[in-house]
């Protein structure tokens, strides 16, 4: 059965958790900006946690559905609305054969996630459905291409529902209060230093860690651009090497760029440190004109915590 897209605004693509283990091959490994927000659409609908599903960015996305299914709105509220009756994100609902979902801008944060019970059916290349327009990999045509109108994407049948019939929306589950994010106009963001980091001064590693920086309108799924107070390496002649998600680069002109889910493999540029992963999904969903600062961060805590994330959903996704 299949979904029929009527709008898709300024971009939606479909998104697993990522193409791993080809990096040394040039190939990024892509997949949701929000892995929060993503994961936790896949366990209202009882997914398993890799399930694709479709990022939505800043909303003005719509589809119908042509056959009964459970879905689950996660991330940006960008004002949806059922068959014209608005239903609230972090929540999953029944789904009838015919049903409209229409979204308009998003209220606060910049990106949502559409899953559907079973996940939407389509072809993964080197392992993964996530679309890298920049790779031309993933996708529906898997190609790398974002979604366009009138395409219909498939998607597994329900059958708890066949017998159903509702006239109104229907709630199945809700995320608790506790674990929805506020999408802040201004967040901190902690940060592992590298093993660069000795190569920046004293006075730009203070500096760094002191100045609040704006998100500036040169963003995207490769990378945030920041500016404010600029800071400078010691050492420019680097060798290119391999790049992590949240990595902190330092071009010549001293503003902050921190790598997101579709960088490059390898790149030359001093990085002072690594965003932690936790932090890189609310980084995704600033806005430009939103401001961060950043704070050190030990290791041992940030692995600890992305470790009981993965534990948690991995226990309930499966």
């Amino acid at each position: 059965m299949t979904l029929r897209i009527h709008s898709t605004g300024p971009l939606a693509l479909l998104q697993d958790k990522g193409r791993y283990g080809h990096q040394s091959v040039g190939v990024t490994p892509g997949g949701p900006m929000d892995e929060h927000a993503f994961d936790w659409a896949n366990k209202l609908v009882d997914n398993d946690s890799n399930a694709t599903q479709i990022e939505i960015t800043l909303g003005q996305f719509s589809c119908t559905f042509y056959a009964a299914t459970t879905i689950a709105l996660t991330g940006a509220d960008m004002g949806a609305k059922l068959n014209g009756d608005a239903i609230s994100p972090w929540q999953s609902y029944a789904i009838n054969s015919g049903d409209k979902l229409e979204m308009s801008i998003a209220k606060s944060g910049l990106r949502a996630y559409l899953a559907v019970s079973g996940g939407f059916k389509v072809e993964t290349i080197l392992g993964s459905s996530a679309t890298v327009s920049r790779d031309g990999l993933g996708g529906d045509d898997g190609k790398g291409s974002a979604l366009i109108p009138n395409r219909l994407i498939r998607y597994s049948v329900d059958v708890s529902q066949l017998s159903a019939s509702f006239s109104e929306p229907r709630l199945r589950k809700q995320v608790p209060s506790r674990f929805i994010p506020t999408y802040d106009r201004h967040i901190n963001i902690g940060v592992i230093p590298s093993y660069q980091y000795n190569d920046f001064s004293i006075a730009d590693r203070q500096r760094f860690f002191s100045s609040i920086y704006t998100v500036s309108t040169n963003i995207d799924r490769m990378g945030y651009r920041l500016s404010g107070e600029p800071i400078h390496c010691k050492r420019n002649n680097l060798i290119s090497e391999g790049i992590a998600l949240g990595s902190i680069q330092i071009p010549s002109d001293g503003q902050p760029i921190v790598l997101m889910r579709d960088r490059q493999t390898i790149g030359g540029y001093p990085k002072i440190g690594c965003v932690v992963h936790a932090d890189i999904n609310r980084l995704a969903q600033c806005l430009p004109g939103s401001t961060v600062q950043f704070y050190e961060k030990e290791l041992y805590s940030a692995e600890a915590e992305l470790m009981i994330q993965r534990q948690f959903f991995t226990s309930y996704c499966s």
